[in-house]
């Protein structure tokens, strides 16, 4: 008896499959021509986001740039090649489109603050206050890697990878300490209160004047700035590439020292000056014989 309720079950199954042979020919149809739509779809949405990217920096175009705007072409393409892969399904786009509209309204209001990163990266890709390889410092230092959709990676002096959202980029100051081809370094000599002022003037001027790296055109100014608690203290303000700052900065550094060194020019530690005054006690007057106390016997 079971075996022929199974032969009548195939028996069932078979003359189904032949009634519905069309339909279901058109259903595998479509669902392998959805999936070849999907992965063809997502090879070219690549191949044409770097072959954009080549475009753009051939064009000079920065990388910072085109490198946010092929990642958008990107993900717009993947968009695409999803709904028109469900239309080939059967699936009504037109919902799809309402459907996904509902939710990016409710995933929107979820998702506020990396929505504002997006914006965020769209203003930074704009107005370019920065460019790849860059060194700038956003509240934290580095050189700039890349400036994607929602973040921004640095690469600290360190080898430290540090990644900001955009959000925090946009919102903060920003310093750009590679824009400028030239800089100025700003250098604070303290000397002793005893030394010779217009002799120590001479000698930083000196000093300054033996650097080739110096830019003398941008000008130079050394002056005595401020009458410490400890030390006169001079400033030396003189610009150099920006590429050669730092090393400018510590050769002149030694520089100064050598010379105030050679000239017997002290360059004295912190220091204050501590005047005792001795204060005579006054005398106590002794008490009459009358008001003294009279010891028990």
């Amino acid at each position: 008896m079971e075996d022929l309720n199974v032969i009548n079950g195939i028996n069932s199954a078979g003359s189904w499959l032949v009634q519905h042979q069309a339909l279901l020919l058109s259903y595998s149809v479509n669902i392998i021509a959805a999936i070849v739509i999907l992965v063809v779809g997502m090879i070219l949405s690549r191949i044409i986001a770097n072959t954009l990217n080549k475009v753009l920096l051939a064009r000079r175009l920065d990388a910072t740039v085109a490198g946010f705007l092929a990642t958008l072409v990107r993900y717009a393409l993947i968009a695409f090649t999803l709904i028109a892969a469900l239309g080939r399904v059967g699936v009504q786009t037109a919902s799809v489109i309402a459907i996904l509209g509902a939710a990016g309204l409710a995933i929107g209001l979820a998702l506020k603050d990396s929505l504002a990163n997006l914006a965020a990266g769209v203003l930074l890709v704009t107005f370019r206050p920065f460019r790849t390889g860059e060194f700038i410092d956003i509240g934290v230092m580095g050189t700039v890697q890349n400036v994607q959709l929602f973040s921004t990676t640095l690469k600290t002096a360190d080898g430290k990878v540090v990644v900001v959202p955009n959000g925090k980029v946009i919102a903060g100051n920003i310093v750009n300490f590679s824009r400028e081809p030239v800089r100025r370094n700003e250098f604070i000599i303290g000397v002793a209160y005893d030394a010779d002022v217009d002799k120590v003037l001479t000698l930083l001027r000196e000093v300054v004047d033996a650097e080739p790296r110096v830019l003398q055109d941008m000008g130079v100014q050394i002056g005595l700035n401020e009458m410490g608690p400890s030390s006169l203290n001079f400033v030396v303000r003189c610009w150099s590439n920006a590429g050669e700052l730092i090393n400018v900065y510590w050769d002149l550094m030694k520089a100064f020292k050598l010379a105030l060194d050679a000239n017997d020019i002290g360059i004295p530690y912190p220091q204050m000056d501590v005047h005792l005054h001795q204060v005579n006690k006054p005398e106590t007057p002794e008490m009459p014989p009358a008001t003294r106390l009279a010891k028990p016997e």
